[in-house]
């Protein structure tokens, strides 16, 4: 099965009309575009590597808002980065092997919600 996410079609997710609720850290909830990237590319993953790092790293914690930004490499690594809003930079780690269909995505946490940029 060939993986892709259309750009245009994430574009289209403006809003929620559910919240599913992360299965390890129950605090957190993601949206219905984050569920389609999750469902699409096979990322659960991702969701969790968000979702975990709320409970355990407290410069990412302190900040009410996130922007994680996934870069995946042509060698099938990746570089998983959470910023502030303001380019400073809160958390970083290497994935040694990822799938993920394209170049990468740009995820925001805020309010314990994931969600994809469009749907703020």
């Amino acid at each position: 099965m060939t993986k892709t996410l259309n750009q245009d079609c994430l574009a289209q997710f403006t809003g929620s009309e559910q919240l599913y609720r992360h299965g390890i850290n129950r605090k957190v909830v993601f949206t219905d575009g984050v569920k389609y990237v999750a469902d699409q590319a096979g990322a659960y993953w991702l969701l969790d590597e968000i979702a975990l790092v709320q409970s355990g790293d407290r410069r990412v914690t302190g900040e009410s808002f996130q922007v994680w930004q996934l870069t995946v490499n042509g060698d099938e690594t990746a570089t998983l980065i959470c910023e502030d809003g303001n380019k400073n930079v809160l958390y970083t780690k290497q994935i040694e092997f990822t799938d993920f269909p394209q170049a990468g995505i740009t995820l925001w946490y805020t309010n314990n919600t994931i969600l994809l940029p469009s749907e703020y």
